[in-house]
């Protein structure tokens, strides 16, 4: 079955290539695609396109197939080309010709625009709260390790004395700003398209702001030829913001690949957390943080590839779009398990003491003699060149003591600042209201 069927079928290998695995994503879409239609057909309602019995038992109906659709007991069948397809072909063989009254006013152009952003929508939810355990626990290592020193590198030489405090608070301040990025993403998609049909409106006389309340949406995209050249473009979006996040993610797995080696010997994980070598027995590989690593890696590269899929598309509808929902659906999966796997790690990781005792790290500790210097009125030139000259003639001489005072110091890590940061754009996200809007889509009001 396909809606735009008419009287000749395409060639099968036609059908076959630009169907692609649209069936497979488009069940991503599932019960998204009932949602926007209960949100339509009230809609039709109230413009007089559908009687209020026929509404009665469309609601009825779409409902039963979003439970089977929350059950798992969904699929679309042989010969039907997509959702959209399925769904109507379910309406209307339980309910005959009203069935097909749900596609009044629409295109699959603006269905698939809707589905698309009430999963991303759905999407970004999840990640929120996933960031928000990470960053809670971060921030708890953070402050159960701040009195212990870890060494700082620049060049990966040497550096100055560092802490575990900073580092773990690092990692957590950084998704403060990977959540800003991610609510701007937000902000984008919570605008709706229904009713921009197939990019240039309808003759319908169609109540696109009543839509846009029954879906929670903050806003409607109003021009209808923007909303169908939004696709695309708002999956970049969304892309560069979840690409931030793999960043973050991505540099701390590989401090800890670094740290883990005995060449740091900074932290460790229980075995049941490492893998073993077959033929070497004292191995324990990171491998966890390795494919955290590669897997964000390859999600800093969806961005690039969404752009180079869309950049050079003229405005209106072409089927070039299709493709981006293989790219990006399956990140959502790949960069929410990379989260739960850093919190997994992290939960059990193991913080080596006294670190920075030992003397092959004392030098990490002259910037702290310069500064004594200069605190006791040398000049800073002159307080360099003799702690240089202290360490030419091996006559440097150290206090592991710091007294680092200002904000965001080994002293003065200002967790709680950053928690406020953070919990500020968590509170810009308004989940509940969309909850509440499609809870009450689902309620049975009979």
């Amino acid at each position: 079955m396909k809606l735009w069927q008419k009287n000749k079928d395409s060639l099968t290998e036609v059908s076959a290539f630009t169907i692609g695995n649209d069936k497979e994503m488009d069940l991503f879409l599932a019960k998204y695609d009932v949602l926007g239609s209960l949100a339509h057909i009230k809609m039709l309602e109230t413009v007089g396109l559908l009687e209020s019995n026929e509404v009665t038992i469309l609601s009825t109906e779409l409902k039963n197939i979003y439970k089977q659709i929350a059950e798992g007991n969904f699929s679309i069948e042989e010969g039907v080309e997509d959702i959209h397809s399925q769904i109507e072909l379910l309406l209307t063989k339980k309910l005959g010709d009203v069935g097909k009254k749900i596609h009044s006013g629409r295109s699959r152009n603006d269905q698939v625009l809707v589905d698309v952003k009430l999963f991303i929508r759905a999407e970004i939810e999840q990640l929120v709260t996933e960031c928000t355990q990470l960053f809670n626990l971060l921030i708890e290592k953070s402050e159960q390790h701040k009195h212990a020193l870890l060494p700082g590198y620049t060049h990966l030489q040497l550096a100055m004395p560092s802490s575990f405090g900073l580092w773990f608070g690092a990692y957590a301040e950084s998704l403060v700003d990977d959540l800003i990025t991610l609510q701007a993403a937000y902000q984008i998609t919570n605008k709706n398209p229904l009713g921009s049909a197939a990019g240039y409106g309808s003759s319908f006389p169609l109540n696109r702001t009543l839509t846009t309340a029954l879906l929670g949406f903050n806003d409607l995209n109003y021009n209808v030829v923007y909303a169908q050249m939004g696709r695309g473009k708002t999956e970049r979006i969304v892309a560069s913001a979840m690409a931030n996040m793999a960043s973050t993610l991505s540099k701390l797995a590989m401090d800890a690949c670094l740290y883990l080696s005995q060449n740091f010997s900074f932290i460790s994980f229980p075995e049941e957390l490492t893998t073993g070598s077959s033929i070497m027995p004292h191995k324990k590989n990171p491998d966890v943080f390795e494919l955290i690593r590669g897997k964000c890696n390859t999600l800093q590269a969806l961005p690039n590839e969404l752009a180079l899929l869309t950049s050079n598309l003229p405005s209106g509808y072409h089927r070039d779009l299709q493709l981006l929902k293989e790219k990006l659906f399956p990140a959502f999966t790949t960069l929410k398990q990379c989260l739960q796997m850093t919190q997994l790690m992290l939960s059990n990781i193991e913080v080596k003491d006294a670190i920075m005792n030992d003397d092959k790290y004392k030098f990490a500790f002259s910037v702290e003699e310069v500064n004594k210097l200069v605190l006791s009125g040398v000049p800073f030139r002159d307080a360099y060149q003799q702690v240089g000259k202290q360490i030419e003639q091996g006559k440097f001489e150290y206090s592991t003591t710091l007294n680092h005072t200002h904000e965001g110091s080994i002293g003065n890590l200002k967790n709680d600042e950053i928690s406020r940061m953070f919990k500020q754009i968590v509170n810009q996200f308004d989940f509940n209201k969309v909850a509440v809007a499609l809870n009450n889509l689902l309620i049975d009001r009979q």
